[in-house]
């Protein structure tokens, strides 16, 4: 009777404790969306200034934002320079606009043409983006605006199809979208929902992981991103946003020449998301508003607007870094407590993290490593068990990070073996490493510093979410299960490690004591059956590494092995059950921490006396 009262007890507060996260999770979207809310109405009432020339602005505002929001997800949040997109735009105008005409079949509703041009636009998309995979930075802006300028010649050499120089009538909408109202009511419906999608996976797993690869890409594959599928997906959508855009476009513009797609729009998209701030919707959307308004206040000046935009670029730069997001982020500039202090509760991750079954080992055999001449790693046999903690120990130099690098996939072995029980362990391919069941930390803390400190320890359970990324774009139930599931177990981990007080704080706000112990959260959120700790000890206080002790120890009771990189020997010694000491990546001694404190050798090159 006792037991059946104490299960109900324990049914009824953890149904209290989902209602209280869902409840919760509700207060946050509707905050969230208040500002989209409020632009929206805002947008709808723009016809009662009862002139047609406003119908035009903001219709335009419409579709430009309808590529930009696409193209937000790019640059933004995955942090890539794509400024040749105008090409997209020219492409889905085009693809439109021949359909429509029926130049190369019979004419097709512009209604059904839009869809077409949109998986046009998204199979290009993929096409333009596909050297984000190898190029950075500049090289990927260039190779954008190659794409664009390769758009434009064929448009101007395929006469027969585009009209060339010459040009071809833009697709005409039906009633009642055919007068200047009607079409700016059906630009902004397709705006809202462009903006619906892509705030569906900005605030998702995978806008998480867009800004991990952005920020921390090393960290974002040991949580088990992979950046491949991840920009793919992006670049579909992006694609397929600019496409339609294209098509309301040429249909604002009536007739359309590649005269029509120049430079400064690409500029215009561009600079519309940098002002904006990075990893925002909000903050993009006004830039966009404001470079389309800018032009028209300032119509004596429209021939110097690249002059203009590269200025306006200039100064956010210099005085507002952050952008409009930034100016918007109010939350962010409350004082934090200066006494802050770092208590884990260890015991509560019993409910949390699920034991591992103990079952396999993590062994190195013979593992061999060289950078040109230098032997990093040199012959290495190690075993990690599971539950235990194995420390690994040596000079600086020795070969310890080289080491978890090796088993995080980040170098690739020379030669030698590792396995997980009797599964080889395949060298590289770090992203994988964490559906293995492996987990790590870093030297220097890889966080992502403009998200929050939930956000980033969300990130660490990526891998764990079901739904796909067509569930986050439509916010389907199964990725509302997910969010749910990752934030919940998020801030219990948070409370875990002593900093459930900071969920909602920027993380580039902490100390850096605290981000080692959100690095630790994050690698806890995979329920990893290994975890690999870098020098997790480096800049915490005497007080904060005894916290950190106990930590390690109830994570390893868990039946988690623990391979611990550390430079304070006090640490090492008290709470490890192996020790291996490396030196020049050669085995110097391996042994109970007894053993390896009255080892000569060791004592005389790492220890001293």
């Amino acid at each position: 009777m006792a037991m059946a009262t104490a299960s109900s007890d324990q049914h009824r507060a953890a149904a209290s404790e989902t209602g209280r996260i869902e409840a919760h999770g509700w207060r946050v979207a509707l905050v969230h969306a208040a500002p989209f809310l409020g632009m929206l109405v805002l947008a709808l009432l723009l016809p009662l200034v009862g002139n047609d020339y406003w119908a035009l602005i903001g219709t335009r505002m419409a579709i430009y934002w309808v590529l930009v929001s696409g193209l937000n997800l790019v640059v933004g949040f995955a942090g890539h320079l794509a400024i040749g997109y105008v090409a997209l735009l020219t492409l889905g105008a085009y693809t439109t606009s021949v359909l429509v005409a029926g130049n190369v079949m019979p004419p097709v509703p512009v209604f059904a043409a839009l869809p077409i041009a949109a998986v046009v636009g998204a199979i290009f998309g993929v096409i333009v983006g596909l050297p984000a995979l190898r190029l950075r930075t500049f090289y990927f802006a260039m190779s954008t605006l190659g794409f664009a300028t390769i758009v434009t010649q064929i448009a101007l050499a395929w006469q027969s199809v585009t009209g060339g120089g010459v040009g071809i009538a833009g697709p005409e909408f039906p009633a009642p979208f055919n007068t200047a109202w009607g079409f700016y009511f059906l630009c902004v419906g397709i705006a809202a929902f462009t903006t619906w999608l892509s705030a569906n996976v900005a605030r998702s797993r995978f806008g998480r992981a867009l800004i991990a690869v952005r920020d921390a890409e090393v960290a974002a594959e040991a949580t088990g991103i992979s950046k491949p599928k991840m920009l793919i997906a992006i670049f579909l959508l992006a694609g397929a946003c600019a496409a339609v855009a294209g098509g309301l476009f040429a249909s604002l513009q009536t007739y359309i020449t590649p005269d029509a797609f120049t430079f400064d729009l690409s500029v215009l998209f561009f600079i519309a998301i940098l002002i904006g701030g990075r990893g925002s919707i909000m903050g993009p959307m006004l830039g966009t508003i404001i470079l389309t308004i800018l032009p028209e206040i300032a119509a004596p000046l429209a021939a110097w607007s690249t002059f203009l935009y590269a200025v306006l670029l200039l100064l956010i730069v210099l005085v507002m870094p952050g952008g409009i997001a930034a100016l918007l982020d109010f939350r962010s500039r409350r004082p934090l407590a200066s006494n802050r202090a770092i208590v884990p509760r260890p015991a509560a991750l019993a409910g949390i993290v699920r034991r591992s079954r103990g079952d396999k080992a993590l062994a190195l055999r013979g593992i061999a490593l060289s950078f040109g001449n230098v032997k990093a790693i040199d012959g290495l046999d190690l075993d990690v068990a599971p539950g235990q903690i194995h420390g690994l120990i040596g000079p600086n130099g020795s070969g310890k990070t080289t080491t978890l690098n090796v088993i995080s996939g980040y170098y690739a072995a020379k030669g030698g073996t590792m396995t997980l029980r009797a599964d080889a362990l395949p060298p590289g391919m770090p992203a994988l490493r964490a559906r293995h069941g492996i987990a790590r930390t870093f030297q220097t803390p890889r966080v992502v510093g403009e998200a929050t400190v939930l956000q980033n320890v969300m990130i660490g359970g990526t891998v764990e979410g079901r739904a796909s990324f067509v569930e986050a774009l439509l916010a389907l139930p199964r990725n509302a299960r997910d969010e749910r599931m990752l934030a919940a177990k998020a801030r219990a981990l948070l409370g875990v490690v002593g900093l459930e007080g900071l969920a909602d704080v920027r993380a580039d706000r902490l100390q850096h004591s605290e981000l080692r112990f959100i690095e630790i959260a994050r690698a806890l959120m995979l329920d990893p059956d290994f975890l690999l700790l870098d020098e997790p000890a480096a800049g915490l206080s005497g007080d904060e590494i005894d916290r950190l002790a106990e930590l390690i120890k109830a994570v390893s009771a868990r039946g988690t092995g623990i391979l611990l990189v550390e430079h304070h020997a006090d640490l090492i010694f008290d709470i490890c059950h192996q020790i291996t000491v490396l030196n020049l990546g050669r085995i110097l001694a391996a042994g109970t921490p007894g053993e390896i404190r009255v080892h000569k050798e060791v004592v005389s090159a790492y220890l001293g006396g």
